[in-house]
């Protein structure tokens, strides 16, 4: 039998038909414009001549014949942008286009525009990434690039640097085995080892999100907006041969320096020219500093920079100013409109008045003599200078024959006197009170008291002093408060008959302790209490005794928190202490959750594996811990960091005891209640919480002592 005869296809004739002969069909199925306008292809046409013939078919008359024109249902935008060239004079009416004609019409016009618009493949992004890549190498920038294909310089520069991803990963990525996000991820780094190490990290992993190849990527650089990074600048990083990664695709806030140890010699050096510069303002010392240590600057004294005085002139055009001001102001006040021209006079006369009070201040020589300064960066990256402290070493000392300032006197106060004035003796109210010159001869006068003498009479007025002062609560709150305010603000000033002593530890071996928004306020607080306080000691007493009384409360409370201790050591078993802070901390209906503490990355690098799971399961659940249980500790630390954020989980030496007197109390209450209602036959409602019915696994917030919390507290 003989084998059939397989048909030819035979092509439809390409032909070169004058623009003039050609017209739009109305049977294309594109309406709607999309992708490149046609004035853009239009241009393209004009730069490369048209590289895609148009599909045609011949116009027939009643008869069936050509009547020698054609009409273009595939191929319509190319057309009409041939058409702009013709308008624009830059091609000729009649010149000869490529065309395909269809003569034979086995399809219909419709179809023939839908399967030329169907069949067409977008190319795929690494044929792009490829193609930009090979124009690039061909001697095109990215903006000419960008002209020549109608796209923005920043797209043509992000398909560069897709094209410089590993050769590894953009196989997986053309067999679709990394997504196009995941690779513009890769992108930040040039690295094409460090690219491959992470991509094996993570490929049997559940988390492969662009965000976190990108923090992998970047884990051991520094971010631009890093204080370090700041204070230098990427200019001078680069310079001394720095290199920065640059994410194109995400907003990166400047990148990240690559090289640490080199941004950190550089902050170094430049610290180090700051230093010097403000020591030869004249301070006896400077320290610099990426950061210091919370408290490093305890036991020292602080002064501060004093406004120039006023002249005469001065004072007299201050009084002019605030004159006007306050009439305006008043004026305005009762003004039912809003008048702009005399807001700008008053917003004027502000700024007049404020540059008054903001002059320059300065600090007097002899006292920058004595004193140093601190340089560190803020957490802005700008150079910080805390000056005027003075070190004990430092501070003055009067050439007398009394006992040094602050070191230990007598028990009742009194200060020893030097060989000159008569030896060892006791001086009590100013007046010695015996003499050490062994002269018991009675020609030199009346004999002073024994000493024995002396100490009895004393101590009876200090039981009487005692007695007056328990029976005079401001008096005793001023006198506390003075002792205190002695020991926390001055130093070598034991100007007190009080026997009270304040201990405040440092905690200086806690890393970024000072960096904490408790820290920042305390030491707020502490400066502006130090700047209102009197120079000396001695004119303390006045100054309390003329305070108000919520300014003296105020003052009060900032010196006893200092004393505060609540830290856990192994070596101090403080049983009671640690339960009074808890008690304390109950009375305040204080929160570690509500004063701002969060679980970051760096406390939860310093837990075991196992507590980090705890923490996550404690706080999202079983689920959410399952997801990263697999991976490694650093990163599973930042997992969990971004799982805990908004939780309210804190661990459990953050967490509020729960006081179990008050809780026996509490049940023994609701028990009374429960008993009352059933002899009264009065049903009572209890609590929610005291229910019978109430679901003890309910997720409802508890009440303690009047303060809601809704985060995790430790089981009891």
């Amino acid at each position: 039998m003989a084998k059939n005869a397989i048909q030819k296809i035979a092509m439809n004739a390409a032909e070169n038909i004058p623009y003039d002969k050609l017209k739009l069909s109305q049977k294309n199925v594109r309406r709607i414009k999309d992708g490149v306008s046609i004035e853009q292809l239009a241009e393209d046409i004009g730069r490369r001549k048209l590289i895609q013939s148009l599909n045609v078919r011949p116009v027939l008359d009643g008869e069936g014949e050509e009547t020698g024109t054609f009409e273009v249902p595939a191929g319509g935008r190319r057309y009409l942008a041939l058409g702009i060239l013709i308008k624009q004079k830059r091609l000729a009416k009649d010149e000869p286009i490529p065309c395909i004609v269809n003569r034979g019409q086995e399809t219909s016009a419709e179809e023939d525009s839908l399967a030329e618009n169907l069949r067409r493949a977008d190319l795929h992004p690494l044929d792009q990434f490829r193609a930009f890549k090979t124009l690039s190498d061909q001697g095109l920038d990215p903006d000419e690039i960008g002209a020549r294909f109608f796209v923005s310089p920043a797209t043509v520069r992000q398909r560069l640097r897709l094209a410089s991803v590993s050769p590894k990963l953009l196989g997986l990525y053309e067999k679709d085995e990394i997504r196009l996000e995941q690779i513009m991820a890769f992108s930040i780094s040039d690295d094409h080892a460090r690219q491959e190490q992470v991509w094996e990290r993570i490929a049997s992993s559940h988390t492969q999100e662009p965000y976190y190849i990108r923090r992998l990527l970047t884990e051991t650089t520094v971010r631009a907006d890093d204080r370090r990074a700041v204070y230098v600048g990427a200019d001078a990083y680069e310079a001394a041969g720095g290199v920065i990664l640059r994410d194109l695709f995400e907003q990166d806030s400047g990148g990240w320096f690559q090289d640490a140890a080199l941004l950190e010699q550089l902050v170094f050096d430049r610290l180090k020219g700051d230093a010097e510069a403000i020591r030869a303002e004249g301070w006896k010392w400077v320290e610099a500093a990426i950061s210091f240590p919370y408290g490093h600057a305890s036991g020292m004294r602080r002064i501060y920079a004093e406004a120039r005085e006023l002249s005469a002139e001065e004072i007299e055009r201050y009084d002019a100013l605030k004159a006007d001001y306050d009439k305006l102001d008043a004026d305005y006040a009762k003004a039912e409109d809003a008048d702009e021209a005399i807001e700008a006079k008053l917003d004027q006369l502000g700024a007049e008045l404020d540059a008054i009070d903001d002059r320059p201040q300065s600090y007097d020589p002899a006292q920058k003599a004595i004193a140093g300064a601190f340089v560190t960066l803020a957490a802005n990256g700008k150079l910080q200078v805390d000056a005027g402290f003075v070190r004990s070493e430092d501070e003055p000392r009067t050439e007398t024959g009394d006992v040094a300032e602050g070191e230990e006197g007598s028990a009742d106060g009194g200060t020893q006197s030097n060989g000159d004035d008569g030896g060892d003796g006791v001086v009590v109210n100013g007046q010695p009170m015996n003499d050490a010159s062994g002269d018991d001869g009675e020609d030199d006068g009346i004999k002073p008291l024994p000493d024995r003498l002396v100490f009895d009479l004393t101590a009876q007025r200090t039981l009487a002093l005692r007695n007056a002062l328990a029976g005079d609560v401001d008096i005793a709150i001023i006198a506390a408060l003075h002792a205190f305010v002695l020991q926390v603000f001055y130093r070598f000033a034991p100007n007190t008959c009080l026997e009270i002593s304040l201990k405040s530890g440092s905690f200086s071996q806690v890393d970024g302790l000072a960096e904490t928004c408790w820290a920042k306020e305390i030491a707020e607080r502490h400066e502006a209490w130090d700047r209102d306080l009197p120079d000396e000691a001695e004119g303390l007493w006045d100054f309390l005794l003329g305070l108000d009384e919520a300014s003296r409360k105020a003052l009060f409370a900032h010196c006893v928190s200092l004393t505060l201790n609540a830290v856990v050591e192994p070596w101090n078993r403080r049983a009671k202490a640690l339960e009074h802070a808890d008690v304390l901390g109950r009375s305040l209906q204080f929160d570690m959750v509500d004063a701002g503490w969060t679980p970051t990355v760096e406390f939860l690098g310093r837990l075991t594996k196992a507590r980090i799971l705890q923490a996550v399961r404690e706080a999202r659940g079983a689920d959410s811990a399952q997801l990263i249980d697999h991976m490694k500790k650093d990163i599973m630390a930042r997992e969990a960091a971004r799982l805990l954020e908004g939780s309210n989980w804190l661990p459990e030496p953050l967490r509020a005891e729960v006081d179990e007197v008050s809780a026996d109390a509490g049940d023994a209450a609701a028990s009374e209640m429960s008993d009352e209602a059933a002899l009264d036959g009065d049903a009572a409602e209890l609590p929610a919480f005291l229910a019978d019915d109430a679901d003890p696994s309910s997720d409802a917030p508890v009440t303690i002592d009047g303060d809601e919390t809704d985060h995790l507290q430790a089981a009891e």
